[in-house]
């Protein structure tokens, strides 16, 4: 697992035994909740405000904006995923269900063909939710929305569906963190995991690569909320996440993310005992590729990677991975 099982492993406050593990949405759909939340975020489609954007468009009429969505959500692909973090993918893959479209514009993006084209096939409540059933019987350990931040009330719309069929995996949003307050709360009692990225922590440098200014406070209270509804991470027995948050930084080339601030920003404001996955993966893609943004068109070395472990450790984080054999 990594050596952020190396301190206090597999005890509490960070066991969840399997056998006293249910997903969080099946008691809320026992109480007939689940459905009011879904029939609640639809209607916000009318005047969209399920991202920070705050596009105002009636996406329930086929208007668009940043997104560029409007009453349905696209599926780029899903398949039981083997190269997400250990304690998601397990021994039979996390079963991630990529959405097409972003509410971003990251110039570095790794998957700039999925979040800035309409890429695979535009999906009703009820495919949605035939989707996360296949997962489910491939046998993947939990049903993993990745870039959901635009299409929250489309996921509410199916989940419903799908738990009348059978569903019973744990749900993991797999976020930017460029997320609404409005829409985390109607995800509360419904997510398990929150699998946040927190990419940049300056406004200027945010407007730059992502092109959004308020991406630095937007994630912070984005985070803050996650942590409210499920904590820290919590593992089973065999390793496997069951609920909490494990955040996602990826270290990029000059420091441009922030990462010491961003460190204490988790620690303080988090917990120390943050699951934190410190990503070496960065290399130029999308715009970057291109030569227009020189100053990051590169991979980080291995002092770039070092530092932001010892900025971790100084910030008095403990749970995160080291990865050193890339180089």
């Amino acid at each position: 697992m990594g050596n952020f099982m190396a301190k206090g492993t597999m005890t509490e406050p960070f066991l969840l035994p399997s056998q006293a593990f249910a997903p969080a949405y099946l008691a809320l759909h026992r109480q007939g909740k689940l459905q009011r939340r879904a029939d609640t975020a639809v209607t916000q489609l009318q005047s969209c405000h399920v991202c920070p954007r705050d596009c105002g468009v009636d996406r329930l009429a086929g208007e668009t904006a940043v997104c560029k969505l409007g009453r349905y959500a696209w599926v780029s692909s899903y398949f039981p995923h083997f190269g997400e973090e250990n304690c998601l993918r397990g021994w039979q893959g996390s079963g991630t269900i990529f959405f097409a479209m972003c509410n971003l514009r990251c110039v570095f993006c790794q998957n700039y063909d999925i979040s800035q084209f309409k890429t695979g096939e535009e999906v009703t409540p009820l495919r949605l939710a035939e989707m996360m059933l296949e997962l489910q019987e491939t046998g993947c350990h939990n049903i993993n929305f990745v870039t959901p931040e635009h299409v929250v009330p489309q996921i509410l719309e199916a989940l419903p569906l799908a738990v009348e069929a059978g569903l019973h995996l744990p749900l993991v949003y797999n976020t930017s963190a460029y997320d609404s307050l409005e829409s985390l709360r109607l995800l509360d009692g419904i997510v398990d995991i929150y699998m946040p990225d927190f990419k940049m922590w300056d406004e200027k440098l945010s407007l730059r690569y992502l092109k959004a200014k308020d991406y630095p406070a937007a994630a912070q209270q984005a985070l803050r909320e996650m942590q409210r509804q499920v904590g820290v991470l919590k593992l089973d027995e065999r390793g496997l996440a069951r609920r909490g948050v494990l955040v996602r930084h990826l270290v990029m080339p000059g420091d441009v993310a922030g990462t010491a601030a961003i460190m204490r920003f988790l620690a303080e404001e988090l917990s120390p005992d943050t699951f934190v996955n410190i990503m070496v993966q960065y290399y130029p893609a999308g715009k970057v590729a291109n030569g227009r943004y020189p100053e990051i068109n590169r991979r980080i070395t291995r002092q770039e990677y070092e530092q932001a472990l010892q900025a971790a450790r100084e910030a008095g984080l403990w749970r995160f991975d080291e990865r050193k054999s890339v180089w």
